[in-house]
């Protein structure tokens, strides 16, 4: 209570809004493209809320720092492509699987030397490959609703520039107000219930480990916990980086039989509540971090009512705004992906292959676009160090 700030509270509370008006949506995205019944979907946010609040409070409170977690929203894009073609059983075998790797990573201290192991860009290109359908997908609720989907677009772009925190906020809200005066959202549906856990036991198999498993641990440890410790990093707290992994990922094997794909440090939202706007005074932000742990955990005790909110809007508003909300990851995939010129065709077949949505052998366009992307880079690389080596090898009489 010493350290307890006005600031660091309203800097959780804008975070778990951001959480909410952007990643979840990706979620619930998933959720109707495998057409789960209500009950499992609000388990699944139960489960990742109160996890994600359980985490933050814990970490923050023994780093004294803002640890600031969230669920994977690649992960959960992996699931939109991914779930429609795996039992929700062997779903949930893969987040078991998932899990139980990062934790491992973690304990055993390899996180880092697995991560520097995988070339930046051929992970980037797939991670910029899943999240593209949902950027192309803005354009396919233009045509359905171009005046919805314009104003909503065009107010993105204005507060971009003027308010880019809180630009998906801003967009979250026009939609809202599109909708209600255009008659367009269910009211009916609404209601006021508490989320009970639905426990459902984790089925293996190979195709749903490789499919889905594998690269939902590679986006998780690639597109959240590397960007996650940078932002940390960046505002100067020097928290070890293997406990903050292998913590969340622990947790995310406990939740899993309950829906959870995953959670893990945040980055977006980790900068709201890391920098001055959340206490002048960086060894008190850590309060952002317990608060932000606190809302978390209020919202998923009511992930029923967030299922009926959402249930209740336009499909196109929310495509929209999933669309807008992954831009910002789309840019930042794709640059680093192009980032490398000895890495840059590889990571772009990668790109091309996942993006395609493909399926093979019972495995998923995420898994083949890291595989042949590999093998490229492979090739490549070895056909470069052969050629260099006999370039530079003296000439013989």
């Amino acid at each position: 209570m010493r350290d307890f700030s006005v600031s660091a509270v309203v800097a959780g509370l804008i975070a778990v809004i951001i959480s909410y008006a952007g990643p979840l949506v990706i979620v619930f995205q998933a959720a109707n493209a495998a057409q789960l019944p209500p009950e499992v979907v609000s388990s699944w946010i139960g489960a990742i809320s109160i996890g994600s609040g359980v985490a933050a409070i814990v970490m923050s409170l023994i780093y004294r720092a803002p640890c600031i977690t969230a669920w994977s929203t690649p992960g959960a894009a992996l699931l939109v492509l991914a779930l429609p073609s795996i039992p929700y059983a062997q779903a949930i075998g893969a987040f078991v699987f998932a899990a139980a790797v990062c934790t491992f990573l973690g304990l055993s201290g390899l996180f880092d030397t697995v991560v520097s192991r995988i070339p930046k860009g051929i992970a980037a290109a797939m991670l910029a490959g899943i999240l593209f359908r949902f950027g192309a997908d803005i354009f396919g609720a233009f045509s359905a609703d171009p005046i919805g989907v314009g104003l909503m677009v065009s107010v993105y772009l204005i507060a971009k520039r003027t308010i880019p925190r809180y630009a998906i906020t801003a967009v979250l809200c026009t939609g809202l107000a599109i909708a209600f005066a255009a008659g367009e959202i269910h009211t009916a549906e609404l209601s006021l219930e508490f989320a009970k856990p639905v426990f459902t036991a984790p089925e293996f198999s190979w195709q749903s480990i490789l499919s889905l498993g594998v690269p939902l641990a590679l986006v998780t440890l690639t597109g959240q916990f590397v960007p996650g410790i940078a932002v940390l990093r960046t505002f100067g707290y020097k928290t070890p980086a293997n406990p903050l992994v292998w913590i969340t990922s622990a947790i995310s094997l406990v939740i899993a039989p309950f829906g959870s794909h995953g959670i893990n440090l945040a980055a977006i939202t980790a900068a709201i509540c890391s920098g001055p706007e959340a206490h002048p005074d960086p060894r008190k932000r850590y309060v952002a971090g317990v608060a932000l742990g606190v809302f978390y955990i209020i919202a998923g005790i009511f992930g029923a009512t967030l299922v009926t909110i959402f249930a209740a809007l336009p499909k196109t508003m929310i495509a929209t705004l999933a669309g807008l909300a992954l831009l910002g990851a789309i840019a930042s995939g794709l640059t680093a992906a192009m980032a490398e010129e000895k890495v840059r065709e590889s990571a772009l077949i990668t790109f091309l292959v996942t993006a395609s949505g493909t399926s093979f052998l019972g495995l998923g366009s995420a898994f083949w676009g890291l595989i042949v992307g590999l093998i490229a880079y492979l090739v490549w690389s070895v056909w470069l160090i052969s050629t260099t080596r006999a370039q530079l090898a003296p000439a013989k009489d």
